[in-house]
């Protein structure tokens, strides 16, 4: 299946979202199964005429008579999710960078749960979309979309949080972030949590996974790929890579083209 990931034209949008995809009904006629694999991304998938069934570490999309549009988020998931599409489908999904949708949500608890399904954001968004949906020319699509999203944008004040989410990323330690803003650890995990959807721990081992992805290309070998990216040697490199992967990162980079802008691994 061909998909084709598109970056924000809009420069407020740029800031909060890495980019979205759209998926039609005409795109795929047979069963499509594929991996995704953890990321710190927001994830916000709408369908129309569909039924979505969450099951432990798999996905399962297929079409419905019944007219609808529906919703799900996806904040946290620490291991590969497979996802299954029985046929074909309508679907629009929306990458939030770390943060990101904070800033079009009036109520960030939607981190208090990883996965949520039959999602509600706004009361007019069955409607928009069912118009998105129904528009048949793609560039007239993205307009609509980006259109509606700047509609719910609201500016929130996150310095704080993003200083910390910095600090992470540049891996200091929790007890080092905790002293410099005078925070206990559990506060830190806490506000973390609260905003982002995971600890700062789990954040950074997903951080690492991701930055590696990106710069393999530039690595000669493990080790190099290793220690460029926050590991602390090899060993640590494989251990964690096993653990968001199910795999090891040799086979991984054989069977998967981390240069896409979905890191996919289709079955």
């Amino acid at each position: 299946m061909k998909l084709d990931f598109y970056k924000p034209k809009n420069e407020i949008l740029k800031k909060y979202i890495e980019g979205y995809y759209f998926i039609s009904e005409d795109q795929h006629q047979k069963t499509i199964k594929y991996w995704t694999f953890p990321n710190n991304y927001c994830i916000f998938s709408v369908y129309q005429n569909t039924n979505e069934e969450f099951a432990e570490n798999q996905f399962i999309i297929t079409s419905s008579k019944q007219k609808n549009i529906i919703a799900g988020l996806v904040s946290r998931y620490s291991k590969p999710i497979e996802i299954v599409y029985e046929n074909p489908v309508n679907e629009i999904t929306i990458y939030f960078k770390p943060l990101g949708i904070n800033q079009f949500i009036e109520n960030p608890n939607v981190f208090k749960q990883s996965q949520i399904s039959n999602y509600i954001p706004f009361s007019d968004y069955k409607e928009k979309m069912e118009n998105i949906f129904n528009t048949k020319n793609r560039e007239h699509q993205i307009e609509q979309l980006e259109d509606y999203w700047l509609s719910k944008f609201i500016k929130k004040d996150l310095t704080l949080i993003e200083q910390i989410l910095s600090d992470v990323e540049a891996d200091l330690k929790i007890e080092e972030i905790a002293e410099k803003y005078n925070f206990t650890r559990q506060y830190i995990n806490k506000i973390f949590s609260k905003n982002i959807g995971k600890t700062p721990s789990e954040y950074r081992k997903i951080f690492r996974f991701r930055k590696a992805l990106n710069e393999v290309k530039k690595a000669t070998n493990l080790t190099h790929l290793s220690h460029n990216n926050l590991f602390y040697d090899q060993a640590h490199f494989i251990k964690d890579f096993k653990a968001l992967t199910n795999t090891n990162p040799t086979s991984f980079f054989k069977n998967v083209d981390t240069e896409k802008g979905n890191v996919w691994l289709f079955v």
